[in-house]
């Protein structure tokens, strides 16, 4: 029996923030098991847990979205460590994970019941922007950037982040993993708040990206002249993330609630190994 459980990420409220499907596996199968699970989830983010080396030595963690795999994945980072303690898989703390092209990630609880999360820092370089991201954002932008996965695009009013209607079949086509929209927050919770759209990833809008907010801390924190920040996704579900810069690292800052637990049905076990 394969455990697998579904995690909303970045929210204390059920049905809110963004979901992730959590895999405990013993080893790793052929990768085309994995983009199947992911593709039947038809979440954002299906993350594969292994353990790594001897017990105690952490977890090996992978990514797919319901048509790749993807290099970092902060909201279902947030819904592994969630899923590992309360599931009373582990009692390990801090916890470490493996990634593939992350390099080593880190969780740990806070005394406030949130998970923090240590991420690389991914700053975006001021670019000019391709005329047919902006056309098919349908947006005018204050400023523009690029890191090695996606477009960030600063507008002008937080109510044009909220607004905006991308036409997502031209958006598909921009060469870059998604679209980072993002303005100063007009609510004073919040320093800045931002969407995330990823139609070539198979994801039209992600309701809560951890990842994104590795590059939204570096923006804002350099506009705003600060090292903590709380950053609001409003997307649909919506959700909060709290940033802490430090020395080309981000701490990602958030709560998590289990929303499912089970377990792969008989006869769809993982087949195959590496």
């Amino acid at each position: 029996m394969v455990p697998l459980s579904v995690v909303d990420a970045f929210t204390d409220t059920p049905f809110a923030g963004n979901p992730a499907a959590v895999c405990l596996l013993d080893h790793w199968p052929v990768d085309t098991w994995l983009q199947l699970i992911g593709r039947e989830m038809n979440l954002s983010e299906t993350a594969f847990l292994v353990p790594h080396g001897t017990i105690g030595s952490g977890w090996e963690l992978r990514w797919f979205t319901p048509k790749v795999e993807v290099a970092l994945c902060g909201h279902a980072t947030l819904a592994s460590a969630h899923f590992l303690w309360s599931s009373g898989t582990t009692t390990q703390e801090p916890l470490t994970f493996q990634t593939r092209k992350s390099g080593t990630l880190t969780a740990r609880r806070l005394a406030s019941g949130e998970i923090e999360l240590d991420f690389p820092a991914r700053g975006a370089a001021p670019c000019a922007a391709p005329p047919e991201l902006l056309e098919a954002l349908g947006a005018h932008a204050l400023a523009v950037g690029r890191n090695s996965d996606d477009y960030l695009v600063e507008v002008a009013t937080d109510a044009e982040v909220r607004t905006l209607a991308p036409d997502l079949a031209r958006l598909a086509r921009t060469e870059s993993r998604g679209v980072i929209v993002t303005a100063r927050s007009a609510d004073a919770r919040y320093d800045f708040v931002s969407r995330f759209f990823a139609p070539a990833a198979g994801i039209n809008e992600d309701p809560v990206t951890g990842s994104a907010h590795c590059c939204l801390s570096e923006w804002w924190g350099e506009r705003l002249g600060k090292t903590e920040m709380t950053g609001f996704q409003a997307s649909e579900r919506g959700g909060v993330v709290r940033v802490v810069r430090s020395n080309g690292r981000v701490k990602l800052i958030g709560r998590a609630v289990t929303i499912t637990t089970g377990h792969l049905a008989a006869g769809f076990e993982c087949h195959g190994a590496e």
